[in-house]
């Protein structure tokens, strides 16, 4: 068994990291009008520098800027694309579930006004950023889902004056995302991750019969979701991998969904066409590997076995005894190790400490190397 020379990485990580201090109270000075965007620019270019050296020095292949320019992993994107408006009225709310109890997510939402169409390649300064400060490492950029965008609001998010025909509006999004990709390809991109929770909140029974409460199938909304990834892909460069994210939610060490990946699985392992899959694997809520009997020859499971709610750090020796469990259901050569999700999906961050996110992506690449070379 070798280390994997190309994405996704046999030790990797799936994109959000922790806000340093220094940035958050740049944040919060710019939106109080103390700093402008020279100065906060800046600051996020030192703190993004700092951060690609972390990952380069505990072992990592790939490096990502932690997302440290945006407040929200999805929200940042998608405002970004034409027809798409945001709407300040902290409408959208969603119940995170944690051992304490629950805690509510308050963020504007957003509402498709106009025509979809992508008016300039999204987070490319971004990248280009990312990549001139990675000397080592493959630069990996992640961007929703188009199926973010269908899945946060439904129909009723959608003016129906706009599109009175909803299958135009799922083509003109595949368009501009298939317009974004290309863009990001051109720029130098290889290493691009879809972030999409839908493809596992739809595991949960209470997530379907909540699409079944507005008006759609939740028995067939993995596969549509899973069509229009496949649009939006449609005619990438073959220098281009492309993987894919999901989990159950992930806000101030919380969460939104529960159950394994069965309902899913057949048809994300064989129909979608990306080349790799983050999997969050690291409690009961994610149920077992038996839905890994689906993963065809020649696609890549990136197992998210350690968690990044809490602080406290895995041991070694039971990474590998669920590797191996994992290996009864799909090939090891196909297997790779990462934490289950991001450090900080939103700004706020999950609870535990740069030191112990740290600790952990070091764990990721110890234990990599010791399985598979």
């Amino acid at each position: 068994m070798s280390p994997r020379v190309a994405p996704p990485f046999r030790a990797d990580h799936v994109g959000s990291l922790l806000r340093p201090q220094r940035l958050l109270e740049a944040r919060d000075s710019h939106a109080a009008g103390r700093i402008d965007d020279a100065e906060l620019r800046a600051i996020e270019d030192e703190s993004i520098t700092q951060v690609v050296t972390m990952q380069e020095d505990v072992g990592l292949q790939s490096a990502t800027d932690g997302e440290f320019r945006r407040s929200s992993w999805h929200m940042d994107f998608l405002y970004q694309l034409d027809g798409v408006e945001r709407v300040d009225d902290n409408s959208l709310k969603v119940q995170f579930h944690n051992d304490q109890g629950d805690i509510e997510f308050v963020t504007p939402d957003l509402k498709v006004n106009d025509k979809i169409k992508l008016p300039k390649t999204i987070f490319e300064d971004a990248f280009n950023f990312l990549a001139s400060k990675t000397t080592k490492n493959t630069p990996k950029l992640t961007i929703p889902s188009p199926g973010m965008l269908t899945y946060r609001g439904g129909p009723a998010a959608v003016d129906s004056t706009v599109y009175p025909d909803l299958e135009q509006f799922r083509a003109d999004l595949a368009a501009a995302y298939r317009a974004e990709v290309r863009a990001l390809a051109d720029l130098g991109c290889h290493y691009l991750q879809l972030d999409d929770t839908s493809l596992a909140y739809l595991n949960d029974p209470k997530q379907r019969e909540m699409l079944n409460a507005r008006g759609e199938d939740g028995d067939t909304a993995h596969i549509k979701d899973i069509e229009l990834i496949n649009e939006s892909l449609r005619g990438r460069p073959d220098t281009l991998t492309v993987t894919t994210h999901m989990c159950r939610g992930n806000f101030r060490s919380s969460w939104v969904a529960e159950g394994g990946y069965d309902f899913v699985a057949e048809a994300l392992f064989n129909q979608l066409e990306v080349d790799g899959f983050f999997m969050e694997f690291d409690d009961e809520r994610s149920g077992g590997f038996a839905p890994l009997r689906h993963v065809p020859k020649g696609k890549y499971v990136v197992l998210g076995l350690v968690t990044t709610k809490r602080g406290e750090l895995e041991s070694k020796d039971e990474l590998k005894r669920r590797i191996d469990e994992a290996a009864k259901y799909v090939d090891l050569d196909q297997l790779c190790l990462s934490p289950q999700c991001g450090f900080a999906s939103t700004k706020d961050g999950n609870a535990l400490t740069y030191e112990e996110e740290v600790a952990k992506l070091r764990l990721i690449v110890e234990t990599a190397q010791e399985v598979w070379g």
